[in-house]
């Protein structure tokens, strides 16, 4: 695996609902299909963990969004991030996670609006708070993922896409990746 980067995909809106149904098995071989190596996909929702000779996450997301729409016939926002990035995206994690089911990071596929979301009044989202970094945005919602609000704001101050993972998510995909 010489030369190789380990890449975390993550696409965003597919199985959800009925809609955009794209079972793994399909994703992993479309994967494959692409040249990527020593794939795997975790859980329904849109998680791979590849091989790529290519080390641009860029190019990468963009490879996997058009086989994609290709494919299956609808196009589906993808956010790559090589290991060693998704690693420092845990290690920069500023807020305690007791709950990891009430825990999510926001990928976002271009750098957030910092003073946008600095701007937002958390009074107003009693239970939930955010933290920033440059391409992701942690959010905890004390009353669970389901009931949250701050992840649509948020969105608002994201320019270009988003996809959330919970926490355990995260954690499991760098572990599959080899960087935990």
């Amino acid at each position: 695996m010489a030369g190789m980067t380990r890449h975390i995909v993550l696409l965003r809106g597919i199985n959800v609902g009925g809609h955009r149904k794209l079972p793994m098995a399909d994703l992993r071989a479309l994967l494959a299909g692409l040249g990527y190596t020593d794939v795997v996909t975790y859980i329904q929702s849109g998680n791979a963990v590849v091989a790529a000779d290519e080390p641009d996450p860029e190019v990468v997301g963009a490879a996997v969004r058009e086989a994609v729409h290709a494919r299956f016939g609808f196009d589906v926002p993808v956010m790559v991030r090589p290991l060693e990035q998704f690693r420092a995206v845990v290690a920069a994690n500023p807020l305690d996670v007791a709950d990891p089911s009430v825990f999510m990071v926001l990928f976002c596929s271009e750098p957030v609006d910092t003073a946008g979301l600095t701007s937002i009044d958390l009074a107003a989202y009693p239970g939930e708070r955010i933290a920033i970094t440059p391409t992701e945005v942690f959010t905890y919602h004390e009353c669970g993922a389901r009931e949250a609000k701050l992840p649509a704001v948020v969105g608002r101050h994201c320019p270009g896409e988003i996809t959330a993972r919970n926490w355990r998510t995260v954690l499991r995909l760098l572990e599959m990746a080899g960087g935990s």
